[in-house]
């Protein structure tokens, strides 16, 4: 057997007597060898110290082997545990295997040879999990997380946050102006959360009429109200061993706050027309678009509730402070939008780009991924031309009055896009257009336009025989039409 790599192995049995063999033989093969007499003590040290391998008997006392399995599979803990039981039970072992995610079993008395490959191999496998989470994290901090794209430094700080306070079951407020990203934020901290598996729910409190608030959030009977057709669950009671994002809590009425406080506190929730409370095991998120000081000083937030979520706090900058994130934030929102619309859009032309880094984005990224959208469904395919926005957006507001429709021939784009105009006069401005920004040069402007440049000749040619047909009807007219003598 090669040497081990060493790791910390939690040895959990109420027979001191087994647990001392097994904390001598363990530590022979040059591990850490930490001891629990049943499974609610080690639960404790698996908080306090780490571990890297449970072997643990099944049979205990408080909590037995059972339980502490299912109580780590539902904290999401993937921590390899070896199953010891006793003669006979092997079906019953190879059941924990498949149904609590066991990393293994062994029959007692544990074989030396036997139980050390099995610690080997369970300990390879958790630094091997380790290993892919630092990779994970290192690849975040390139500029993703989830589904959240920055590159500056604001950005990374809060990469770095999310990935902080994730692994904990603590409540966060998350601020920023409307469209940031506050719920990418809260649904980046769940997937990172030992909640990933179960269900995150988001409920945005400025959206519920005050008269349903209370149900929607805590639930309801049949019968508690007009209307009340059918039982009903709340978000609280839907989010059961989850995350919950509170979105704009700001805008919740100060009654509601006061009844959210008491279930925050007491992690139980009543339905309207019920007399029986139900225990949750929720992890609360909220969010607010105010800054989160004049949430507390304009009296939006009480003052009990907002300590009660503010343990941590994350303030995401409006998109108009971090500039450098808007290309690579655009690239991810085309590839998806490439996706939904079934679009080819390879690139944003570099003056397009001047236009989008020149705008003040009121609207942040989600006025972002609306511009952009238009501008793929316009586009189609190639690259996404300044044509393809809106005719004064990103403009200096002296080019905005002079391509406002008093004065249209100052903004070619404006002529091109004027409506009633027949689609291949359209087209032929647009590649004319586009020769121009590319003084002539056809290969590139082939690029631009999404086509190749055999194409693109034989539209040349189409548009100049269209003129010589236009010049020759032209030229019998004048010919057919009679002189009129002067007096």
């Amino acid at each position: 057997m090669s040497t081990p790599t060493i790791g910390r192995v939690l040895i959990v049995d109420d027979d001191e007597q087994d647990r001392t063999n097994l904390a001598e033989l363990v530590s022979q093969m040059g591990y850490t060898a930490e001891c629990a007499e049943d499974g609610q003590d080690a639960l404790e040290k698996i908080g306090t110290k780490g571990v890297d391998v449970i072997l643990t008997d099944l049979m205990m006392p408080r909590m037995d082997g059972f339980q502490l399995l299912r109580t780590l599979l539902n904290r999401g803990d993937l921590t390899p545990a070896i199953v010891l039981t006793g003669f006979g039970n092997i079906d019953q072992a190879v059941s924990i295997v498949h149904d609590l995610h066991a990393f293994w079993f062994l029959e007692k008395p544990a074989q030396a040879a036997v139980l050390g490959t099995l610690l080997e191999r369970a300990v390879s496998h958790q630094n091997l999990v380790k290993e892919t989470e630092r990779l994970q994290r290192q690849l975040s901090y390139q500029g993703f997380l989830g589904d959240m794209v920055g590159t500056s430094g604001s950005m990374q700080q809060i990469f770095s946050h999310i990935q902080q306070i994730a692994r904990s079951s603590a409540s966060v407020l998350i601020g920023g102006e409307s469209g940031t990203g506050k719920e990418l934020v809260a649904a980046a901290i769940h997937k990172l959360s030992p909640r990933a598996g179960k269900p995150f729910v988001a409920v945005n409190c400025a959206a519920l009429p005050e008269s349903l608030i209370e149900s929607e959030l805590f639930g309801h009977e049949k019968g508690a109200f007009t209307g009340a057709s059918i039982s009903h669950a709340g978000c609280f009671e839907q989010a059961h061993q989850g995350t919950l994002l509170l979105d704009e809590i700001g805008e919740m009425p100060p009654p509601m706050q006061a009844k959210l406080l008491r279930v925050l506190e007491e992690s139980m929730v009543r339905r309207l027309g019920s007399t029986r409370e139900v225990a949750i095991d929720v992890r609360v998120l909220a969010a607010t678009n105010r800054p989160l000081d004049e949430s507390l000083k304009g009296k939006y937030l009480r003052e009990d509730l907002y300590y009660r979520l503010n343990v941590f706090q994350i303030a995401l900058p409006p998109l108009r402070d971090r500039k450098e994130d808007i290309a690579p934030i655009s690239e991810a929102i085309i590839r998806d939008l490439n996706r939904k619309h079934d679009c080819q859009i390879s690139e944003i032309h570099p003056l397009t780009m001047e236009r989008l880094v020149g705008h003040s984005w009121p609207g942040n990224v989600r006025e972002l991924r609306n511009i952009l959208e238009r501008a793929v469904i316009v586009a189609r395919k190639g690259a996404i031309l300044p044509s393809h926005l809106p005719s004064t957006f990103g403009l200096p507001l002296a080019h905005r009055h002079s391509a406002s429709p008093a004065a249209p021939q100052a903004d070619e784009n404006a002529v091109m896009m004027a409506p009633g105009k027949p689609l291949s006069a359209m087209e032929k401005t647009y590649i004319q257009m586009t020769l121009k920004s590319t003084d002539n040069n056809k290969k590139r402007a082939a690029k631009i336009l999404g086509i190749s440049i055999r194409t693109l000749h034989n539209r040349l040619a189409e548009f100049a025989a269209e003129e010589g047909r236009t010049d020759d009807r032209q030229s019998r007219t004048a010919s057919a039409t009679p002189s009129i003598a002067a007096p």
